[in-house]
């Protein structure tokens, strides 16, 4: 079990990396070689020879080995991510990026996405060479840049360029599952994340004919646009459910003593009520308009228009979802991927499930463990590449009234200490026995 010391350094760990402002604005505008380097030097100490590789300067990332105990095993993959999304100063409470530790809470840009998660990882590996610990299989310990954005200087770059370095790897585990989810009636979830939705970020581009704004003009592009953009905002998409859906739906609704009315997916979500939170944004797949660009003046009616579109798809939905857009955009409105990834599902059957299960029940026996499939996307895409499955797995045990949720990308982004502690102690619980 992991020592007083790794449940000291997580804390500070976790603060040392906040301080490190790695912002990924997207472009290119981001560099983790700080953060990099920090973690290599912390895996160092311990003995191991990580290595620093970067497929642009100063947006570097890190991988070491740990050797298991049974060579016959498959490897397992543990990853996060270094970079942050941006944060203005003046809307929070505390600086972003000042790590600070205050009233038991740890604050600032990254605390919960996700170099909470980067520092459980430091702490328990520097734990096990204090211990002489040695896991059952390979363990592969990556930190990557890029995530926030395309991932193309990091997992992406490190999947394509450097696959001899995850050789063996046939699971991962990494951000987004194992927290603390309080339903308001005394219940705590805890949701592992079992797949994800697909990335289809869109550009749109409507041309029209360029003119004077007090004429009529029959091909304004941006009249063709937001026609566009009206349509795609109130479509409603039809419901899909894949295996790790109808398992999390079917899980809660056991708990709840309610009957798994899978052909009735709405009603059965209002049923679930709070719970629900964890399953509707992935029954079906979405197109959210974002961003929109057009014109130079204001009597002049500019000649193209354009629209950016955050798009997700479900695990097999990714045929619907491109025919969808082209009926949505219509014949004046071009469309293309500006990002695009795959979507992924990972089996709530496999022994890997069961460990993460039984680890999160070892520390929290008062909670309840279910499959969830995460919204968004997450480093795991990139690394599938290599065959890897992904599951979602940085346990937080967290109190009630605390939205982790909505922390993500939020303001005022913190972690309580004590949600470190429970991470380091359940994360290292697994990784012995995974």
């Amino acid at each position: 079990m992991a020592d007083g010391q790794a449940l000291d350094e997580v804390v500070t760990f976790t603060s040392d990396l906040i301080r490190i402002d790695t912002t990924n604005r997207g472009g290119g505008d981001c560099r983790e070689r700080p953060a990099a380097e920090y973690a290599a030097a912390r895996l160092a100490e311990t003995g191991l020879e990580p290595v620093l590789l970067e497929r642009t300067k100063g947006r570097t990332n890190v991988v070491a080995r740990i050797e298991g105990t049974d060579p016959s095993a498959d490897a397992l993959l543990v990853h996060g991510h270094l970079d942050v999304v941006p944060a203005e100063a003046r809307d929070w409470s505390v600086h972003p990026f000042s790590g600070e530790i205050r009233d038991g809470v740890v604050w600032g840009r990254g605390a919960v996405d996700m170099k909470n998660m980067d520092a459980m990882i430091l702490a328990i590996v520097r734990a096990w060479a204090r211990e002489g610990v040695r896991p059952r299989r390979d363990i592969v310990v990556a930190f990557t840049a890029d995530e926030e954005a395309s991932a193309e200087d990091g997992s992406g770059f490190l999947a394509d360029e450097h696959p001899g370095l995850f050789e063996g790897c046939t699971e991962g585990v990494s951000e987004s599952g194992a927290f603390t989810f309080h339903d308001g009636g005394g219940r705590q979830i805890y949701p592992i994340a079992a797949g994800e939705r697909g990335t289809g970020w869109l550009k749109l581009t409507a041309r029209g004919r360029a003119g004077h704004g007090s004429k009529v003009n029959k091909e304004n592009a941006v009249t063709r646009l937001s026609a566009a953009i009206a349509r795609i905002g109130a479509h409603e998409w039809p419901l899909r459910l894949t295996p790790t859906v109808r398992a999390a739906l079917t899980e809660l609704s056991l708990l709840y003593g309610i009957e798994p009315d899978l052909d009735n997916v709405d009603r059965l979500l209002e049923k679930l009520g709070p719970a629900a939170k964890l399953v509707e944004a992935t029954v079906r797949n979405s197109a959210n308009p974002t961003m929109l660009d057009a014109g130079y003046k204001v009597n002049v009616i500019p000649g193209e228009a354009v629209a950016h579109v955050d798009g997700r798809y479900l695990p097999g939905g990714e045929d619907e979802f491109r025919a969808t857009l082209d009926l949505l955009t219509g014949p004046d409105v071009d469309w293309e991927f500006h990002h695009h990834e795959v979507a992924l599902q990972a089996p709530v059957d496999s022994p890997t499930y069961a460990r993460m299960r039984a680890a999160v029940e070892e520390f929290a026996p008062e909670g309840y463990v279910v499959p969830y499939c995460m919204s968004g996307g997450t480093d795991a895409k990139q690394f599938s590449r290599l065959g890897i499955t992904g599951y979602g797995f940085t346990p937080l045990k967290l109190p009630e009234g605390f939205d982790y949720q909505a922390l993500f990308h939020g303001v005022d982004e913190r972690v309580p200490v004590e949600a470190l502690h429970f991470g380091v102690r359940v994360l290292d619980r697994f990784l012995r026995t995974a």
